[in-house]
C-alpha cells in the first residue's frame, strides 16, 4: 500500500507537525507500507515520479530537518502567493496524493485540520485519514464547537464570542482568552486580574480576527481519545508549572502524565460518554481528542475536539493507546484501517 504522509503546512503548529509526521511515516514503514512524507505547502521536486516517492528508503530525520529550515520561508511565501494568486499546494503534492492508496494527515492547525484540505480530497477523490470536512470545520472553529455541543446538551465552560473591532464586553475574571481556531495552546491566556485582560485580548487577536472568552473552571485536566466512537483510557495532564502550554505540551518534562487517570469509576465512564457524545454531535469520525476539565465537584467540562491529534513522542493519543495494550505501530495500523472503512460502499 501507497500512502503519502502530509506534514508541515502555514499553522502555527507547522513544526509539530512536522514531528508527527517523521513518526508516522517511520511506523508506516515498519508495517511494510510504501510511505514518504511530503511538505503539503512548499512540497518536493526530489523525486523524478510518484512511484520513485513512494519507494524511496530516504533519511526521515534529514527530510523533517529541511521542512523545519522552511518554517522561516513561511510567512513571505503565503505573501507571494497571494500576490501571484498561486496554489496553497506545493509541487507534485497533490499529484502524489493521487497516487496514494491512502493520505495519512500529519497536519495540525489551520489549512490541514479545518476541513479545507479534506474537502479538496474529496473533490478529486482522495482518500485520507480522520474525519470528514464538515466535522473538521465544526471541530477546529472553537465559537462553532461551543454552538453544536452546547445545544446538544453537552457540559461546557460559559463563554462568548468576540470578532475584531466589537466594543469590548465586561466578563468575569478569572476567565480564559483564545483564538477560535488556534491549537496547541498558542495565544491562549488566563486573565487572573482585570489589568491582563485587554493585553490577552490584543495577544488572541494578533492571530486571529474571532476570539473565545469563557469562564475559568478551576480543577483537573484531562484528554480523551475517541477512536471508532468509543472512548479510549483517560489521560490526566498535570503541568509542572500549572499552565499545559504549548511549552509544556511538547517538553518530555512539561508535564506528569497519567493514563489510566487515577479516577473513581462512575466518573471517568461519565467522561468518556461526554467525550462520545461529542464527537457524535460534532459528526467527528475515525479518531479523535476531547479535552475536558473536572471541577473540585467532580463536574465534568468539555473544552475541545481535536480531530488530528498529535502523534509526537510527547502526544497524548499514543499513551491512550499503550494503556489498551497497542503498540505505537499498532496505532497507525488501526488507523489507517478505519479510515478506509469509511470508503466502503
Amino acid at each position: 500500500m501507497k500512502i503519502a504522509v502530509l506534514a508541515a503546512g502555514t499553522s502555527t503548529e507547522r513544526d509539530v507537525s512536522v514531528s508527527t509526521s517523521k513518526n508516522v511515516c517511520a511506523s508506516l514503514r515498519r508495517n511494510g507500507y510504501q510511505a514518504n512524507m511530503i511538505d503539503v505547502f512548499f512540497g518536493t521536486n526530489e523525486y523524478e515520479s510518484a512511484d520513485a516517492f513512494f519507494a524511496a528508503d530516504n533519511d526521515l530525520e534529514k527530510t523533517a530537518e529541511k521542512m523545519l529550515a522552511d518554517t522561516d520561508s513561511v510567512e513571505d511565501e503565503v505573501a507571494a502567493r497571494k500576490e501571484t494568486k498561486a496554489s496553497f499546494f506545493g509541487d507534485n503534492v497533490l499529484e502524489y496524493c493521487e497516487a496514494a492508496d491512502i493520505v495519512f494527515l500529519g497536519l495540525h492547525g489551520a489549512n490541514g485540520e479545518d476541513g479545507k484540505i479534506q474537502a479538496t480530497f474529496d473533490l478529486l477523490n482522495i482518500k485520507y485519514t480522520g474525519t470528514d470536512y464538515i466535522s473538521s470545520a465544526v471541530s477546529m472553529d472553537k465559537a462553532l464547537t461551543k454552538k453544536v455541543l452546547v445545544s446538544s446538551g453537552i457540559p461546557m465552560p460559559k463563554g462568548i464570542v468576540l470578532n475584531k473591532n466589537q466594543e469590548i464586553p465586561e466578563f468575569p475574571i478569572p476567565c480564559v482568552v483564545k483564538p477560535a481556531c488556534g491549537g496547541s495552546s498558542v495565544g491562549v491566556t488566563i486573565v487572573k486580574e482585570e489589568a491582563q485582560f485587554k493585553k490577552a485580548l490584543e495577544e488572541a487577536f494578533a492571530l486571529e480576527d474571532t476570539v473565545v472568552i469563557e469562564e475559568f473552571v478551576s480543577g483537573r485536566e484531562f484528554s480523551i481519545g475517541v477512536f471508532d466512537g468509543k472512548a479510549m483510557p483517560i489521560v490526566e495532564i498535570a503541568a509542572k508549572d500549572g499552565v499545559y502550554d504549548y511549552k509544556n505540551k511538547y517538553d518530555a518534562n512539561g508535564a506528569v502524565e497519567t493514563c489510566p487517570a487515577d479516577l473513581p469509576e462512575d466518573v471517568a465512564k461519565v467522561m468518556q460518554h461526554w467525550a462520545e457524545e461529542a464527537c457524535k454531535a460534532a459528526g467527528v469520525t475515525t479518531l479523535a481528542r476531547v479535552d475536558e476539565l473536572l471541577n473540585e465537584k467532580m463536574e465534568p467540562f468539555a473544552l475541545e475536539i481535536n480531530t488530528l491529534p498529535g502523534m509526537t513522542a510527547t502526544s497524548l493519543v499514543p499513551k491512550e493507546a499503550a494503556a489498551l495494550g497497542w503498540s505505537y505501530d499498532d496505532l497507525t495500523k488501526k488507523i489507517i484501517e478505519i479510515s478506509l472503512k469509511k470508503y466502503e460502499a
